[in-house]
Order: C-alpha cells, then structure tokens, then sequence
C-alpha cells in the first residue's frame, strides 16, 4: 500500500545521497515529494499539513550521526511522525478491550459491503485462536437477503457459534436474546453483527442507537472499506457523531495502492484504529500497530507480522521433523507440497511479499501475483494427482505416469515437468543442510545483515 510514497521517498534519498547534512532546502524538496504523494494517496488535507509541519519542525533539528545519511535521517523523522499520526494522543488504546463480566460485547456497524460479516468471522477467530475465547455471533440484520445464513456459514468455518435468528424478528430482540444465551452459556464474548445499508440514514442510525443501547457493548467497531479513500474517514465521522465508537477496523486494505485512510482515520475521527483486513481469508485480520504499518508504508516491510503469521500458520512439529529428514539429506515431493501448503496458508505470495522491505522484492513488481499464485495452486494439483510412492520416489515418474498426472490435475505434461524442474532446484537446495553446511551459510548471512543494521534499508 502507498506504493507512490514510497517510491518518491527512495527517489528523494537517492537524491540526496552526497549532501553533508539537512538544510531547508533539501529538507522542501523532500517534503514537496512527501506532500504530493499523501495527497495521491487521499490522505485527509488536515492530516497532510499536520504531518508537514511536525516533519519540517524535527527534520531541520535532526543531528546526521553515524552512519546516516541525510536522506535516511530524513526518513527517520518521517517514520516517526507516520506512527504518531496514526497512534494519536495515546488517550484510546488501540488494542481490544475486554476487561467487563462476561460476556464481552462487541457490536460490529458499517455500511453494506464494507465486509462487517467476514470481519466478524475473522474477528471470532482471532479470538478464539489468539486470546483463547469462547466466542458467540449473532446476525441483527434482518433486512439484505441472506445475511443472517452468511454469518452462520463463516462462523461454522473459524469453528464458533452462531445464534439463531430471523427475519421475522426484531434485531433488538434478536440481540438480548443473544446476549442472554451467551450468560447462561459461559461465553465470553458475543459479537453482534448489524444491518448495513448504501448510504448513511437516519433509521440505520436510529436502529444502532437502539441495538447499543439494549446491549451496553464494551467495543463499538466502525468496519470501513479502505478503498473508499477519503470517504472512509468521513464516514467513520459522521458514524461517530451517531454512535460511540470505540474503534475503526480498516478492510480491504491488500486491495488499496492509496491506502489514505489508514493515515486519516485516527486524527480526523478520534477514534482509534483496531484492526485492518489484509487478506480474504479468515486469518486475514491484524490488530492495527502504527509503528508497524508507518514501517511498511515507508518500504521497511513488516517482517514481525510475517513471523506472527508464520507461527500460526506452521505446523512446528511437521517443520521440526522436515529439519530432521534434510539433515539426513531427504527432501521429497510430499515435503515440497507440504512447503507450497504453508505458503497458501500464509496468504499466498502478494501478502508475503507486502511484509517484506521493498529492496527485497523491487524485482516483484514485474511478477503477475495472482498468475503466480495461480501456479502454486496447479502444482500443488499435481502432486495430489501422485500415488505415495511416486511422491516418495520422483524417480519413477516417466513419460507414462507424467501423462495420467496430467490428466489427474486438468494440465498439461509440460507443466508437470515445469513443476518437477522446480522441485529438483529445490532438491538442490535442501541438500545443502546434510552436514549443517546450511546453517553455517544462513548464519554468515545474518552476520552479514545484522551488521548492516536498518541503515541499509534505503540504500540502492
């Protein structure tokens, strides 16, 4: 996201590059590129001016020391007024609150299409795999055709309960009923999904004031569609009038190469935000850390998210057991299929790639990511088409066994040695850790990368 800034930020630090300190002059010329790019972004103008003034005011007293240049110390100050643009004041925590007697309600509002129900889904799961919750859902809105069966299918899918409802039924009482189950139940939070609708009115507002009311939430989470750009944050505004919102969950923004809103919506609005959507799939939701999103905003990527993921994502046994066998130097295509899964489970290779600093993937952007995910998915279809055998053994797979493969997968023979091609580079590869001549590479290379320290980051 913000692709814009950062590409005119890594042009302004090349431009720099030589210059013996920051000088008014250098530092205008940084700040015209920083202006233009926000504004592209469809970052708020209140928001832009504000960050302005405070980079200008610190950037002109910053001390280049070490081994920083000025570009870098430029950047530096713009990293940290980034983070405290959007980490506001401190006076709303922009974590999740749950301290009450439970159950913990969280009422979920938003327009219709804004994605409130997967929120909610993503939401339960997030709770129930992180905070260790039991969690209760519940649909209020009576009114768009199937909601209340979508709602019943995601929480079936992150594995809690849905509360029946229906259209027949009043979404207050739909809501105390809910609330009541979830006492009597032992549940310790209850998310209450309600009615969306087009546009902003007065008896979609009435009629959360009303569902608020009955329910005394301890968090009200406005849910946004970041690419509405500087709608979102008015939006979110004229919600908050309405409603006390006590938080902002930003979706869609893998979707949004402005990404404004993720800037505008705390200091615009007041209210913090708590949660961004990254990714369709159910594990696609992040608790909001400014500092972590002004990092990948400025291209140093968000390698702490990628690790969080992975560790969620990764079976630790099945990885310890796979470190075993390649010491043993055995690598096999069931391993290879095994590795593919997890990188699908971490949300394909345009997520991954997000999280990393742009100078490790400036090469990336030739690649078509969803053809490439699209691949992934078709050689992990190949290698289900494969007997046991055939994956423990590679090679058996000859001309005849290539072609019912083929056939198996819905491709054609050439793909399936395209993929064999690949695994056999991997092959290769995963030799290397017989005899521990991996991991003696893997930490030169760290070495090497932890002596270069961040200063390294926005050198080309």
């Amino acid at each position: 996201m913000l692709e814009n800034l950062t590409d005119r930020l890594s042009r302004v630090v090349k431009t720099m590059r030589g210059e013996a300190r920051l000088t008014e002059k250098n530092t205008a010329d940084m700040l015209r590129e920083i202006r233009l790019a926000l504004l592209e972004a469809d970052v708020a103008l209140p928001v832009v001016k504000s960050l302005l003034e405070q980079v200008k005011f610190k950037a002109l007293g910053e001390d280049v020391v070490g081994s920083l240049s000025p570009g870098q110390a430029l950047v530096g100050v713009v990293q940290r007024e980034l983070t405290s643009v959007m980490a506001g004041d401190g006076s709303q925590s922009s974590e999740l609150n749950l301290a009450t007697q439970p159950p913990a309600v969280i009422l979920m509002a938003g327009l219709q299409g804004a994605g409130k129900t997967t929120s909610v889904g993503k939401l339960a799961k997030w709770l129930r795999e992180t905070k260790k919750k039991k969690v209760l859902t519940v649909s209020c809105d009576v009114y768009r055709p199937a909601a209340i069966e979508q709602l019943e299918t995601v929480s079936q899918l992150v594995g809690v309960e849905c509360f029946p409802s229906n259209t027949n039924q009043k979404p207050v009482d739909i809501a105390t009923n809910a609330l009541d189950w979830a006492r009597r139940h032992y549940f310790d939070v209850l998310i209450v999904d309600t009615a969306g609708r087009l546009g902003i009115d007065e008896a979609l507002m009435q009629e959360i004031a009303q569902l608020h009311m009955a329910v005394k939430p301890i968090e009200t989470l406005f849910v946004v569609d970041a690419m509405l750009g500087q709608d979102a944050v008015n939006t979110a505004k004229a919600f908050h009038e309405a409603l006390p919102l006590s938080g902002v969950v930003l979706t869609k923004l893998d979707g949004d190469s402005r990404g404004g809103a993720a800037l505008s919506v705390r200091h615009v609005t007041g209210v913090p935000l708590k949660f961004i959507g990254v990714a369709e799939k159910m594990d696609g939701l992040e608790p909001f850390d400014a500092e972590r999103m002004a990092n990948r905003i400025l291209g140093m990527g968000d390698i702490l998210a990628l690790v969080e993921q992975a560790h969620q994502n990764i079976d630790v046994a099945k990885a310890e057991k796979l470190a075993v066998k390649m010491q043993k130097g055995g690598f096999d295509l069931a391993d290879f299929r095994d590795q593919i899964t997890q990188m699908q489970q971490m949300g394909g290779m345009a997520n991954m790639l997000d999280k990393l600093p742009s100078h490790m993937t400036q090469n990336a952007g030739k690649v078509n990511m969803s053809q490439a995910d699209l691949q992934i998915k078709r050689m992990r279809g190949i290698i289900d088409s494969m007997t046991a055998q055939e994956r423990s053994k590679p090679e058996l797979l000859k001309a005849s066994r290539k072609r019912r493969i083929a056939a198996g997968a819905g491709v054609q023979v050439q793909e399936v040695n395209r993929m064999l091609a690949q695994f056999e580079q991997m092959q290769t590869m995963m030799k290397q850790f017989k005899g521990g001549k991996m991991a003696r590479m893997m930490g030169s290379m760290a070495a090497r990368g932890a002596a270069k320290g961040l200063g390294g980051l926005f050198k080309k």
